[in-house]
């Protein structure tokens, strides 16, 4: 039996991303959609054929034909809405942050753990094809020596223009009302002031830092960092004795710069990553002795393969690229370097 899809949220990203792909896998049924604003549930609704709208994300897990959820709302409502499903039953896809602080993330995992649900997190930049074919790469690499052994990593984002090339979703200009239950932003000891920054640093470079443990290891130490209050940094990761620097740049109004570089005795294998809403694949180069290599693919869509890998993963019951229990560390890392910087 396919699995129905409820998605709790239909802004841009919720239609765009993620509504849009879930409906167009076959392997899968979106069977209702919860939003705040009525009138742009009922006119996504009517875009995208979907037959059942609810005002609230209660009144959608009251329906029994919806057996898995993907939550794309505003980011400090995300954590008790996932709580709410997971506990109610159901599989559960979430944009990122999953959280603000360790121990809310610890307990939508634990939640799900009890349940044993599938939780997986929105760190779609995993479920790039590019970035599958650099995987493959590092891992033979690894395996032979032929490049020698991994000296050092680099990695950037200096977020610039998001890279959508067109329009597939409806919006209505209606105010978000209030009154939804809102998690803490941020650990205890963070100050007021921090806080913007401490959110814009998870929303948005939280993606290469998971992706740097996807490539080179699940768990670094934080050996350095340097962070402004507007959330800009510099942080190098300890890998196990291979350290990786990340600069960390957002607001700007030019081209949208990312990816990872990891450097070999004899060589490198560089990730340049697509604009976030750029429907491209990520492009791998490797350089072997003097002679560089680009490796290109068919074009896909990281989102689009995210979406139906969270539909197989319910199948099969299987362990996300991204999974709640693995995200964690990514709020931990934020964490530490984040307090580093409050306590001066």
């Amino acid at each position: 039996m396919k699995p129905g899809i409820g998605i709790i949220g239909t802004g841009m990203v919720g239609q765009m991303c993620h509504l849009a792909n879930f409906a167009a896998n076959p392997a899968c049924r979106v069977v209702a959609i919860a939003d705040l604003r009525p009138d742009l549930a009922a006119a996504a609704a009517q875009k995208f054929g979907i037959p059942r709208v609810y005002g609230t994300h209660r009144e959608l897990l009251a329906d029994s034909a919806v057996s898995a959820v993907v939550v794309v709302t505003k980011r400090r409502a995300t954590g008790p809405i996932v709580l709410d499903a997971l506990n109610s039953g159901r599989h559960v896809l979430s944009e990122k942050p999953m959280a603000y602080t360790t121990a809310q993330a610890s307990s939508l995992v634990e939640a799900a753990r009890q349940q044993n649900l599938v939780y997986s997190i929105g760190y779609m930049k995993r479920h790039d094809a590019g970035v599958a074919r650099a995987l493959q790469v590092l891992t033979r690499l690894r395996e032979d020596q032929s490049l020698g052994r991994i000296v050092r990593a680099k990695g950037w984002c200096f977020g610039g223009d998001t890279g959508r090339s067109h329009d597939n979703f409806v919006m209505t200009g209606e105010a978000r009302p209030d009154g939804i239950e809102l998690w803490q932003d941020g650990p205890d000891w963070l100050p007021p002031a921090m806080r913007p920054g401490y959110d814009n640093f998870l929303n948005v470079f939280s993606h290469i830092i998971n992706l740097s443990r996807y490539l080179l290891g699940p768990s670094p130490t934080v050996a350095e960092s340097s962070i402004e209050i507007s959330g800009a940094a510099r942080i190098t990761l300890d890998f196990d004795g291979i350290a990786c620097t990340l600069d960390l740049v957002g607001g700007s109004e030019g081209s949208w710069r990312e990816g990872l570089t990891i450097d070999f005795e004899r060589g490198a294998v560089a990730l340049e990553l697509p604009p976030p809403f750029a429907e491209q694949e990520a492009e791998v180069i490797v350089d072997h002795d003097g002679q560089s290599t680009r490796l290109t693919g068919d074009k896909s869509w990281a989102f689009r393969r995210q979406a139906d890998a969270f539909v197989s993963d319910i199948a099969a019951r299987g362990v996300p690229l991204a999974s709640g229990a693995d995200s964690i560390t990514d709020i931990a890392l934020a964490e530490t370097v984040w307090k580093q910087r409050a306590s001066g």
